[in-house]
């Protein structure tokens, strides 16, 4: 570990002040020592920037997947004061409402006879891949209302029913949302993209709930051992891409133009309150609606295939939860015992928002909020739910993944596609991927172990174990 860092808990760390010139406060990250070789010192070092911004809160935090980002690291946290604080694409990052959900079926792994054939029909029904194309046609008055409403406007279009949106964090639409600050050219990527998978780490994954360990909360959440379950990880596509690359441009200035000092022009910025931050604060939200409106209409799609496969009905497929993990939000939170409004940022981060909270669905409500952590192909899937913990240290936050240890030109260097799905078969793991380029790139090797990262979270209190899950086929883009 680099030097001046110390360990100020079982599994946390700080970064004190003087790390980096002009640290507001210290910075705070959940490690274990087997991982801690794993951080590299850019991606600490982005962590100290964060602290050096106006308004910041407590700490600049990042949790056990924390890797180097484009401003903000990876896995990171940052809450700012609504009158002093700042919001800041690099704290978001280019896939708004990149996220993922979880559905579960009456099914168990004796229904699966047919499983190469299941996950062909899910690559055929579901477009994947760079630029791929959704069959829907969407006027440009579908696109705005799809921005401004969220996964409401894909169910409200025959895409899903209310529990749906009862089981999705913020009920699958930001009210902030303002299509009116999303510009002509994020619209025009928008518009034949959506009800499409992406490529890069996105995912549909066939699983099977391998072991519960929490038995009062996966029973509320309707998870037992043995089930069938799909896992759909996607965000907002080019819409959500080209939203951060406009307003990187016009914050750029807004930094500058309110005397904002930042050891890092990724860093670009404005204050909340002010016209710069509330217009892409607005497309930002815009963006991650649309990426709602995503994850519901791809349900959909995987609710048909099951349907003509085992006869289900829609309903028989629920929808546990659906949560983003890059995206700012306006939250209340208790710091120093005074209630605040922040602009919290999670970038690579899970909402964990603990027992009673009135932010998540009322069945849930004894239990915590679920929270969904992907592995990497071949690696295990997990089902955690939110504490008081969280709440307490981490503006209810947890990780949101396995976080990379290769990038994706040294996967590729490593093995090949090929390879890694002839490893993937010999273990029952089916991978369908648009090129053989995909599958390397998301090699389980390039990432860091799930089952560590979940260890670190649970040990720590930020959130608990309920569920483990493992692969049983995937579609990529």
């Amino acid at each position: 570990m680099q030097t001046g860092i110390r360990k100020v808990g079982t599994m946390e760390w700080e970064v004190p002040l003087g790390y980096v010139p002009g640290m507001r406060v210290p910075g705070r990250f959940y490690l274990s020592d087997d991982l801690a070789g794993s951080v590299e010192e850019g991606a600490v070092r982005q962590l100290a920037h964060v602290a050096t911004l106006p308004g910041i809160v407590k700490y600049s935090l990042a949790m056990p997947d924390i890797h180097w980002g484009y401003g903000f690291p990876i896995g990171g946290v940052a809450a700012f004061d609504m009158e002093h604080g700042i919001i800041s694409p690099g704290g978001v990052g280019f896939d708004i409402n990149c996220g993922v959900r979880l559905i579960t079926t009456p099914l168990t792994l004796k229904d699966i006879t047919r499983k190469r054939e299941l996950i062909e029909a899910l690559f055929k029904t579901i477009p994947t891949g760079v630029g791929a194309k959704s069959t829907l046609k969407l006027s440009a008055r579908d696109l705005l209302d799809m921005m401004d409403e969220g996964a409401a406007w894909a169910v409200r279009n025959g895409f899903g029913n209310e529990t749906d949106l009862e089981h999705c964090e913020e009920n699958g639409s930001m009210k902030e949302a303002s299509s009116a600050d999303v510009s002509q050219k994020a619209r025009q990527r928008g518009m034949p993209q959506c009800g499409t998978l992406g490529s890069g780490n996105h995912f549909l994954e066939l699983q099977v709930v391998a072991e519960v360990t929490d038995e009062r909360a996966a029973a509320a959440y309707g998870i037992e051992e043995g089930q069938i379950c799909c896992m759909i990880h996607c965000g907002s596509r080019g819409l959500g891409h080209q939203v951060c690359t406009d307003h990187l441009k016009v914050l750029d200035k807004a930094t500058g133009k309110y005397n904002i000092e930042i050891p890092d022009r990724q860093l670009a910025c404005a204050p909340v309150s002010s016209a710069e931050g509330k217009a892409y604060l607005g497309a930002m939200a815009a963006a991650a609606n649309y990426a709602w409106a995503n994850r519901q209409m791809i349900t959909h799609h995987t609710r048909g295939v099951f349907a003509s496969f085992f006869g289900l009905e829609h309903e028989d497929m629920t929808l546990v939860y659906d949560v983003a993990h890059n995206v700012a939000k306006i939250e209340e939170h208790v710091v120093d015992g005074r209630s605040m409004r922040l602009c919290v940022h999670r970038k690579g981060a899970t909402r964990a928002f603990g027992p009673g909270s009135r932010d998540i669905p009322r069945a849930y409500l004894n239990e915590g909020q679920p929270v969904i952590i992907p592995g990497s192909m071949g690696s295990s899937s997990y089902i955690l739910k939110g504490t008081a913990t969280a709440m307490e240290k981490t503006f209810g936050s947890t990780c949101h993944g396995a976080g990379r240890l290769m990038s994706r030109t040294q996967a590729k260097k490593s093995s090949s596609g090929a390879d890694v799905q002839k490893t993937l078969a010999k273990q029952g793991i089916i991978v369908r991927a648009t090129s053989p380029a995909v599958i390397a790139e998301e090699a389980p090797g390039a990432y860091k172990p799930s089952s560590e990262v979940v260890r670190v979270v649970h040990e720590a209190g930020i959130s608990l174990t309920v569920a483990r899950l493992e692969p049983l086929g995937v579609i990529k883009g």
